[in-house]
């Protein structure tokens, strides 16, 4: 008989990676679990399993939208996005959206990251030590990168970021408050195209506003809900792995020391920071099994649902020696931060720009950077879809 677990297992602490998946990947890599919300699932642990999952067509996310399934947040998908479309409607979303993470624009606003990060920590040196690099650079910087690409005023920072911050949330808030979050997230983008109509400028919005209203090319629907998930893609996400990496760094004074000698390695430690810290507090999205599918010696079944965890896979020892120990000169790292396949994030390669860019000139600019409390005083945020510090306090 198969044991159906609740999940997530437990509250993480800190980025300490579950240990239950260890156990797991060895002994049951697809597992039966029970989500908060809508239900039981299966879940894929491997990384052969996962990749498996996030490349075969037949789970499909589009299956998802508007149904009542497993899922760790009480918000149902119900909004064509990048994140619950499948084929051929993926396709069509996806390459409007390419052009503004082209070699060339990520370069551009790989310049523009670079400014804005020596700005900032300017601002850092200015106030003196200690000082918080999470509202010093790993919120403001990729505020800045996204509201560069996007066309998102600057100036709305405090009022987009406090809604993403609820709307991202598991339990840290109710679900009247999380819905109310996406809806003023909905609200805002729809009075930004308006805005745009009027107005129009020279930025992903405006390319996504003709894209509309010149070729058809997409929904009022689309426009508003890609809208959305880039702005709290681009930041949430990046803001988190910032923190987590500058963190991650200070408290590996061996792997620190390696980087700062060999500052050339930032490239591979970008990689192996996003392969070695846990980003998410459960898995990732909800698919359907179309059809009936064997998955690791496992039959899933049409209707079932299957979840993956990418951070689980990322510390598989099939295909990582050593995964639980840091190794900034890891070569090849397939980690799977990213995804895979199809849904392989878009804005990859812009996210590695910035994180290389702000590791490398904060390790420059402060060669003698180190926590300014003890790791037990670190304050984690709870109840949250991504594991991130509210504060990380540092001296030099």
């Amino acid at each position: 008989m198969r044991t159906t677990r609740a999940y997530p297992f437990r509250e993480p602490t800190a980025l300490a990676l579950e240990p239950e998946y260890a156990h797991l990947r060895d002994h049951e890599p697809l597992s039966r679990i029970s989500l908060p919300y809508g239900g039981e699932a299966w879940l894929a642990v491997r990384h052969e399993d996962v990749r498996a999952v996030l490349g075969d067509p037949r789970f499909s996310r589009a299956a998802l939208l508007n149904r009542d399934v497993p899922r760790a947040s009480p918000r149902r998908h119900t909004d064509p996005t990048l994140h619950t479309v499948d084929p051929p409607e993926h396709t069509r979303l996806r390459r409007l959206v390419a052009a503004a993470f082209s070699p060339r624009q990520v370069d551009r606003l790989t310049e523009h990251a670079r400014h804005v990060t020596h700005d900032l920590l300017d601002r850092v040196a200015e106030q003196g030590p200690p000082a918080d690099l999470i509202s010093g650079l790993a919120i403001p910087l990729p505020v800045a990168v996204i509201c560069q690409m996007l066309g998102v005023p600057i100036a709305d920072r405090e009022r987009f970021a406090a809604w993403i911050d609820v709307a991202l949330a598991t339990t840290a808030f109710s679900s009247e408050e999380i819905h109310a979050a996406f809806a003023a997230l909905k609200d805002y983008l729809t009075d930004l195209v308006a805005a745009r109509r009027r107005e129009p400028g020279d930025d992903l919005l405006d390319a996504l506003v003709q894209a509309r209203d010149q070729d058809d090319r997409l929904s009022e629907a689309e426009l508003v809900g890609l809208g959305v998930t880039l702005l709290y893609a681009g930041l949430e996400t990046t803001t988190s792995e910032l923190g987590n990496a500058v963190y991650t760094l200070l408290t590996h004074p061996g792997q620190l020391a390696a980087l700062r000698a060999e500052p050339g390695l930032v490239d591979r430690a970008v990689d192996e920071l996003l392969r070695f810290n846990p980003l998410v507090t459960s898995a990732g999205f909800t698919r359907i099994a179309l059809e009936d599918v064997e998955l690791g010696g496992v039959l899933i079944r049409a209707g079932d649902a299957v979840m993956v965890q990418l951070d689980a896979a990322n510390r598989d020892h099939r295909v990582f020696e050593r995964p639980d120990e840091l190794d900034l000169t890891r070569k090849p790292n397939p980690h799977l931060a990213f995804g895979y396949g199809l849904h392989y994030c878009v804005a990859a390669q812009l996210a590695k720009a910035e994180l290389r860019v702000a590791l490398g000139t904060l390790l420059r600019r402060f060669p003698t950077l180190r926590l300014a409390v003890g790791e037990e005083e670190l304050p984690w945020r709870r109840g949250r879809m991504a594991r991130g510090l509210d504060r990380l306090p540092v001296t030099w």
